[in-house]
């Protein structure tokens, strides 16, 4: 062991605190909590009635050996085994990306873009599900909606699945591996929805160590302007689509913004919106698949 063989949780919060914030981790204090927190089995917000319990060396020596990992910037989340989006748990390693907030607004205007509910049930293909977060939040804010996940990672598959079955959803969300929309046979959706690899290569290796040395580049790699992937999707997805369907993606922003748009036209895709983020980043955008009478344009 090494810093953290201290008597009180506050204590033991304390130090943590320190070591964490010499790492350079900026969210040090707050790190320091979830990791004691996850070891007690309780909410972050409830470790202020165990601030003065005192620790058994066992719960010692396994908090040091979390911070310790921290220290080395390995992410919180995988640590603790586990991120929330949605307000869900999602089970989370390091062969998936960490959900980030900023995707849940792509869910929100997702599900805002989903036909109604009618007399049919809804279809939704998920690309590059990962964890399965998107998919999985789609499935649970619409009863009437059944979503195809799609990686084409084996090991995503499985945590997909596996968050799937945690959230009871296994009869209407299907994971399925496989490379963008190949092999889906003749589906047609009434939505696409994806937050596929987006960052420039040269970027990435300027990244945090938290993203650089822990997430899988596979999931972040958009090739050298970062739209190697969305090219690909944006160029099949009208065959997936139903008349009047969404495709609806995540990108970096910027100039991938009017360039998607560009390739969005260019596949027949029509009806072309964006939305900002959480810090007002122009980052989501959709378009629709033309129905026979709607005259969109």
């Amino acid at each position: 062991m090494s810093a953290v063989t201290i008597a009180s949780t506050r204590a033991a919060i304390e130090a943590a605190t320190t070591r964490l914030r010499d790492a350079g981790v900026d969210t040090a204090r707050v790190d320091a909590e979830w990791l004691m927190a996850g070891l007690l089995g309780v909410g972050r917000a409830a470790l202020a009635a165990n601030l003065d319990e005192e620790l058994t060396p066992a719960l010692a020596a396994r908090y040091d050996a979390a911070v310790t990992r921290r220290e080395r910037r390995e992410p919180l989340q995988h640590i603790l085994g586990w991120e929330e989006f949605c307000g869900l748990r999602f089970t989370v390693t390091p062969d998936v990306l960490v959900p980030r907030p900023e995707t849940e607004m792509l869910v929100e205007w997702t599900l805002s873009l989903l036909p109604r509910a009618g007399a049919r049930r809804r279809l939704a293909i998920d690309v590059g599900t990962g964890s399965g977060c998107v998919a999985c939040a789609l499935a649970l804010a619409r009863t009437d909606v059944d979503v195809v996940a799609i990686d084409a990672s084996p090991a995503a598959v499985e945590i997909a699945r596996r968050n799937v079955v945690g959230l009871g959803l296994s009869g209407r969300v299907t994971v399925r591996e496989g490379h963008l929309l190949s092999g889906l046979g003749a589906w047609r959706a009434d939505l696409v929805v994806a937050n596929l690899p987006y960052l420039p290569a040269p970027v990435l290796a300027g990244l945090a160590p938290e993203v650089v040395d822990h997430e899988p580049w596979v999931a972040l790699d958009g090739g050298p302007d970062g739209l190697s992937v969305i090219r690909s999707l944006v160029a099949q997805a009208p065959r997936w689509l139903a008349p009047g369907g969404a495709l609806v993606l995540e990108t970096a922003g910027g100039d991938q913004i009017p360039e998607t748009a560009g390739l969005m036209r260019a596949a027949g895709l029509s009806n072309i919106s964006t939305r900002c983020d959480l810090v007002g980043i122009e980052r989501f955008i959709a378009a629709f698949l033309p129905s026979i009478d709607d005259g969109r344009g």
